[in-house]
């Protein structure tokens, strides 16, 4: 069995999706499926440094990488037009069984549903959201027009569309899609425990107080995550000892606002800003912090709460993050309506009593491990690709 997994990029600052399907089609090779990635060079304002036009490895895994069209127009150069792309898909897309596109709205995606249809190819789609109603609203009049004149045909013509959550699912219901569709949630590569991570974090970042607690958010800078709603609620608790640490990147002018806001809500003096980070940071900030916060309006998954969640680390989301019901449902997490006044009482409660923050991830480390391990989930990936084959 051949699949080719298509996406607009691979690049670490894409955040988790991007990752997923690195991690994704590790686990499918490790489960003896021959699976491959196509995608561009593109990262962000820059390009990755890798061979183009070849498959070469990457992270561990067979990548075909093709070059980006990188004009100076950021519009033009987020869809991720890549000619030497779709020539090399439109001669090639006979050699695989399936395609796995993840994405819609880029050029890449759009190219490789266009040319499995025109070649008869099966494919699936994971839309990574895009299909959610937060997600509709930005740059909503483009997005409608694409979505009637191409998008939505290319949805309606693929053999089925991934969603990672029944909340994704749901909203993407609106639309009225008429091709199949299936849930299976992200995969998870859990990292080996770092000893006396709390400490090591404590003096990474020189704090005076070895029990000083830390909440900790890790995710892109966007205007999606909602910050503007966690960091007013944070700003109202100033009577609490505490460490805010915000790691992610973003839009230069988007990090200016969120600097201008803290240091308006007066809280300036106990927040740091990692950038974005990777490898053993990354790891150090969630076993070393106390809890998790994703305020978000909209989040298809959540990765970065399944990671937290998966070591341990107390979660604090928002109804609008996917995972939500879940976190509600085995007790792992506070979970808040997008409201200043709730997140701040929640975290409250949870510097009040910081206990049962931890039981509630102590509780999660095992469910997660057995339920999202990406060796569990690839397992049910090639279940729905074989029915799919088979049924062609």
């Amino acid at each position: 069995m051949r699949i080719l997994h298509i996406i607009p990029s691979v690049a670490l600052l894409r955040g988790g999706p991007s990752q997923a399907v690195l991690e994704m089609v590790k686990a499918l090779r490790d489960n003896d499926i021959d699976a491959e990635i196509a995608t561009t060079n593109d990262n962000g304002v820059d390009l990755l440094d890798v061979p183009l036009g070849e498959r070469t490895e990457y992270q561990q895994v067979p990548v075909w990488f093709f070059p980006r069209f990188s004009p100076p127009l950021h519009a033009v150069r987020g869809f991720a037009f890549s000619g030497k792309f779709t020539t090399w898909l439109w001669q090639s897309i006979h050699q695989y069984d399936l395609i796995h596109v993840h994405a819609i709205f880029s050029y890449a995606s759009t190219a490789a549903m266009a040319n499995a249809r025109l070649q008869k190819v099966p494919y699936i789609v994971r839309p990574l959201g895009q299909l959610c109603k937060w997600s509709l609203q930005q740059s909503a009049r483009k997005k409608q027009i694409y979505l009637k004149l191409i998008e939505k045909a290319n949805l309606n013509h693929s053999q089925g569309i991934h969603f990672t959550s029944e909340q994704e699912k749901q909203e993407a219901s609106q639309l009225n899609l008429t091709s199949p569709s299936f849930i299976i949630p992200h995969g998870l590569s859990i990292p080996a425990k770092i000893p006396d991570a709390r400490q090591r974090l404590r003096q990474h970042f020189n704090l005076p107080l070895l029990d000083e607690p830390i909440i900790l958010f890790l995710s892109r800078l966007h205007p999606k995550k909602g910050l503007d709603y966690l960091i007013p609620a944070l700003s109202k608790l100033s009577n609490y000892r505490f460490t805010f640490i915000l790691a992610g990147s973003g839009e230069p002018d988007y990090e200016s606002e969120i600097k201008s806001l803290i240091a308006a809500l007066g809280i300036e003096e106990r927040t740091y800003f990692t950038g974005f980070v990777k490898g053993e940071l990354k790891d150090l900030l969630l076993q070393g912090a106390n809890l998790f916060v994703l305020t978000s309006y909209s989040e298809n998954f959540g990765i970065s709460v399944l990671e937290s969640l998966a070591i341990g680390l107390p979660v604090l989301i928002t109804s609008g993050v996917a995972l939500a019901d879940m976190v509600k449902q085995k007790q792992i997490g506070y979970v808040t309506e997008l409201d200043v006044d709730e997140i701040a009482n929640a975290i409250d409660t949870f510097l009040n009593d910081p206990q049962v923050g931890k039981v509630m991830g102590d509780n999660a480390c095992q469910f997660i491990a057995e339920q999202y391990s990406w060796h569990y989930i690839a397992k049910k990936i090639i279940v729905t690709y074989k029915k799919i084959i088979d049924y062609r």
